[in-house]
C-alpha cells in the first residue's frame, strides 16, 4: 500500500553549532547569503508500509499506481560548510569535489534554455573540465542532464530527499546502454569507471536550496536501499538513504558562476558514492532568489 505520510525526528548529533542570532538577523535582507555550520531538516528513506519492494515512477505512472510507495522521514542534522576547506575533499577520499568552472561555461556566455546548445556546446567544454579535474580520465560520455529551478510550476524543481542517482547494477547498465558495441564496452569495464554528476547554479551566487552532500567515507553500505526508477521503456535503480547519526554531511555556500561541484554516484575501483539533497535553509532570508541548476551525468572511464 503507498504511503506518503512524513514522520520527524531530530538528530542528537552535536557536529555543529545551531543556527547564529547574526544570521537570523539577516532574515529580512533579500541580498543575504547564508553560509558557514547549519542545523536544517533532510529527508531520509522510509519503507513501504507493506513490506514491499520501493519504487518510483519518473513518468505518470500506469492507473491504480502512486507515483511512489515509500515515503520520508524528516530529521534535523548538522551541516557544515565546505568553503575555505575546498581542498579538504576529493573524488577519491570523499566522493565530492569543488571545481573551478571555465569563464566559457558561464551562464552569461552560454544559453541554458537549448537542450541542443547544451549538449552540442556544454558538453564539449565539460569533458575537458572533467579531464582536467579527474586524473586518469580518458573516456567520457555524457548521458542526460537536468535543469532544476526553485520556481512555482517548473517542470524540475530541487529534489528535496537524500538519495544516490545509481546503484552498482544500474551503474553497469549504463555502460551498457551507452556504449553499444558490446567489445568496447566489455573492454572499458576491465578498468575504473565511474558515473559523476556535474553540478553547477545557473543564477548564482545560491541563496535558497542549496545542495547537502554526505562524505562518502561516513556513509554505510546498510545505509542504502536500492529504489526501482520506473521509466515507460525500462527500469534503472537509485538508492534511498537512511540516516544514521555516524554521516557527515556538508554544503558549499553560496556558489558563484565559476564554482562547480563533481559528485561521484558510482566508483568500480574506489567505491565512492555521495548522497545528496536539496534542503531548506532556515536562514535563507525573505525574497531571496530561487535557485536555478544544471546537474549533467557523465560516465567516466580511466
Amino acid at each position: 500500500m503507498s504511503t506518503t505520510t512524513t514522520t520527524t525526528q531530530t538528530s542528537t548529533s552535536s557536529h555543529l553549532p545551531t543556527t547564529t542570532s547574526t544570521a537570523a538577523s539577516k532574515a529580512n535582507d533579500p541580498t543575504y547569503i547564508p553560509s558557514g555550520p547549519v542545523t536544517a531538516s533532510l529527508k531520509f528513506y522510509a519503507p513501504p508500509t507493506d513490506g514491499s519492494r520501493p519504487f518510483n515512477y519518473v513518468e505518470t505512472p500506469p492507473e491504480g499506481q502512486p507515483t511512489r510507495n515509500f515515503s520520508d522521514t524528516d530529521i534535523s542534522i548538522p551541516i557544515n560548510d565546505i568553503r575555505g576547506h575546498e581542498s579538504d575533499f576529493t573524488l577519491d577520499k570523499a566522493a565530492f569535489q569543488a571545481i573551478s568552472m571555465p569563464a566559457s561555461t558561464s551562464p552569461r556566455n552560454l544559453d541554458y534554455t537549448s537542450d541542443e546548445t547544451i549538449k552540442q556546446e556544454y558538453y564539449p567544454l565539460l569533458e575537458q573540465t572533467i579531464k582536467a579535474n579527474v586524473p586518469g580520465a580518458h573516456r567520457i560520455v555524457f548521458f542526460d542532464h537536468t535543469i532544476r529551478r526553485a520556481v512555482p510550476n517548473a517542470p524540475r524543481a530541487p529534489v528535496t530527499r537524500a538519495h544516490i542517482d545509481q546503484t552498482p547494477p544500474s551503474a553497469l547498465a549504463r555502460v551498457h546502454r551507452h556504449i553499444p558495441d558490446p567489445a568496447e564496452a566489455e573492454q572499458l569495464l576491465k578498468g575504473r569507471y565511474r558515473i559523476i554528476n556535474i553540478w553547477r547554479p545557473l543564477n548564482p551566487p545560491v541563496q535558497s536550496f542549496p545542495l547537502a552532500f554526505a562524505d562518502s567515507s561516513s556513509v554505510r553500505d546498510e545505509d542504502l536501499v536500492g529504489i526501482e526508477h520506473r521509466y515507460p521503456d525500462r527500469t534503472g535503480e537509485t538508492a534511498g538513504v537512511r540516516y544514521d547519526e555516524g554521516q557527515r554531511w556538508w554544503y558549499f555556500s553560496g556558489m558563484s558562476e565559476g564554482e562547480g561541484l563533481l559528485l561521484c554516484c558510482f566508483d568500480s575501483e574506489r567505491g565512492g558514492r555521495v548522497p545528496h539533497s536539496a534542503f531548506v535553509d532556515p536562514r535563507t532570508p525573505v525574497g531571496a532568489r530561487g535557485r536555478e541548476s544544471i546537474e549533467v551525468r557523465a560516465l567516466v572511464f580511466g
